[in-house]
């Protein structure tokens, strides 16, 4: 799943894509009111591509979860993120059995599943595909090496530490 271009602010409810970069902030859209705005640098902004959810053993992306709660409900919506807290951490529980308890709290949980369900309802949710290693190349198809231009610079000498251009020799005037 690509989140790249999806962003969390603090303090703003839903999601949003970057449109661009301003001078002193950056633009967004709300995917849910396609409403464009400004978030400056004083707001805490994050991609969705670099959160992740504490587990036992390490720290699993949330693009990871979503392939996990999108193959738990067979491509349908997650549960009602406002649901009863202890059935929001059965559900989890379901889908990832070894996050940490201790560390990931209920509210986060919401978030995740909040935000699951934005992207289901606009159809945003793309399963990733194991990556190819490497992609087969036909043997008989021989490949080079792209040639690089070089730029001809004058020559230069260094006298006394300056650099002075090196004069050509001048022919001697007939007289």
């Amino acid at each position: 799943m690509v989140l790249k271009e999806i962003l969390a602010i603090s303090g703003e409810p839903g999601l949003f894509k970057f449109i661009a970069q301003g001078k002193n902030a950056i633009i967004v859209e709300q995917l849910e009111t396609k409403k464009r705005s400004s978030a400056y640098a004083s707001a805490k902004i994050s991609s969705l591509d670099e959160i992740s959810i504490f587990t036992e053993k390490e720290d699993v992306p949330l693009s990871k979860i979503f392939d996990l709660i999108h193959q738990k409900e067979n491509g349908g919506a997650a549960i009602d993120y406002k649901a009863d807290p202890e059935k929001i951490k059965a559900y989890f529980n379901e889908v990832l059995p070894d996050y940490d308890k201790d560390r990931v709290y209920v509210s986060d949980i919401k978030k995740v599943l909040h935000w699951y369900n934005i992207l289901h309802a606009l159809n945003m949710l793309v399963i990733e595909e194991p990556e190819k290693k490497e992609e087969e190349k036909p043997e008989n198809i021989k490949t080079e090496p792209k040639k690089t231009k070089t730029s001809k610079k004058k020559p230069v000498s260094e006298d006394n530490g300056e650099k002075v251009k090196k004069k050509s020799p001048s022919k001697p005037k007939n007289k």
